[in-house]
C-alpha cells in the first residue's frame, strides 16, 4: 500500500540533524532505502517526513590507509564496497559478508551503514564488522560520539541510537587490516534469501575471533580465542554464547548444529 510522507533532502549534517531534532520520531533517515521504503509500504513505519542524506558532502567516503584503517561513510553501498580493490585485498572478511547480502540489484542501493542501523539479527554485515573490531560514529546536535560495534545492537531491530541521532561512518581500525577471514550463511533456498544462521571467523596473527548472526536477538561476537585453542573449544563456547529459537525458518537445534558445521569449514579455510 502506498503511504504519503514529506521528503526533504539535506545538504549538510547540520541540516539533517536539525530536522531530526525538530521532527522527533516522525522523521526517518533515507540513505539506501531498501529497508525503510519496504517498511513504510508495509505499514510498519509511518513517518511524517523522510530525510534524504545522500547529498551531504563526503557521505560516500570510502578510504583506507595502513595507519587509519578503513572508513565507510553512511552513503557507501554494498556494491561500492565490493568493487574497491583495497577492501578486497585488506578486508576479505568484510567482502565475504557483503557478497552474501541479497542480490546485485539490492546491493546497488543498500548501504553498509543502513544494514547495521536496521539492526536485524540476521544482518549480513554485522558479523564481519564485529570480528574486525569496528566502531560506529554517531552524530547529533550535541556533537559526535563513537561506540564499539559490539555495543551498538541492543535487541532485535534496536540499537543504542537516541532520538535525533544518526550514524555517519563506520571505522575499522588498522589493527585488523589484512586479517584473514570468511563468512558462511545458511538459507532456505539457493540464491538471495534471508539468513537462517550465519557465522564469521577471523584470524589475525594468533587471534581467532568469531561472530554469529540469526542465532540471538542481536548478532553475537564471542570472546577472543587464540590459535592455541582447539576447534572443539571454539565451537562449544560459540554454541554456548548464542540463544537460537524455533521459528518458521528453522529449529533452534538445527541452528546450533549448523554453527558447528560452519565453524569447522571456516577453520579449515582460514586457520588450518
Amino acid at each position: 500500500m502506498n503511504r504519503a510522507f514529506q521528503y526533504r533532502a539535506a545538504s549538510s549534517y547540520d541540516e539533517a540533524l536539525g530536522w531530526l531534532a525538530e521532527l522527533g520520531p516522525q522523521g526517518r533517515v533515507l540513505a539506501g532505502g531498501t529497508d525503510l521504503l519496504i517498511n513504510i509500504r508495509a505499514g510498519l513505519m509511518r513517518p511524517e517526513t523522510v530525510i534524504d542524506i545522500k547529498r551531504i558532502p563526503n557521505i560516500d567516503q570510502l578510504s583506507d590507509s595502513p595507519t587509519e584503517g578503513l572508513v565507510i561513510g553512511a552513503g557507501v553501498t554494498i556494491n561500492e564496497l565490493l568493487e574497491r580493490e583495497e577492501v578486497i585485498q585488506h578486508y576479505p572478511l568484510l567482502t565475504a559478508c557483503a557478497e552474501h547480502l541479497a542480490s546485485h540489484q539490492v546491493r546497488n542501493r543498500a548501504t553498509v551503514v543502513g544494514n547495521i542501523v536496521n539492526a536485524s539479527p540476521c544482518a549480513d554485515m554485522a558479523p564481519g564488522l564485529l570480528c574486525l573490531d569496528a566502531s560506529i560514529e554517531v552524530r547529533s546536535q550535541a556533537g559526535p560520539r563513537t561506540v564499539p560495534a559490539h555495543t551498538f545492537f541492543t535487541g532485535a531491530k534496536q540499537t543504542i541510537l537516541k532520538p535525533g541521532e544518526l550514524v555517519s561512518r563506520i571505522l575499522i581500525p588498522a589493527t585488523t587490516r589484512d586479517a584473514q577471514g570468511g563468512y558462511l550463511k545458511l538459507k532456505r533456498i539457493a540464491g538471495h534469501d534471508l539468513g537462517i544462521v550465519g557465522a564469521a571467523l577471523l584470524k589475525h596473527g594468533d587471534l581467532i575471533r568469531v561472530a554469529v548472526s540469526s542465532a540471538a536477538p542481536t548478532p553475537v561476537r564471542v570472546r577472543d580465542f587464540s590459535t592455541a585453542d582447539s576447534l572443539d573449544t571454539v565451537i562449544a563456547e560459540t554454541q554456548a554464547a548464542i540463544c537460537p529459537i524455533d521459528d518458521v525458518r528453522c529449529t533452534k537445534e538445527y541452528r546450533l548444529f549448523m554453527v558447528g558445521v560452519f565453524l569447522k569449514r571456516l577453520w579449515q579455510e582460514v586457520v588450518a
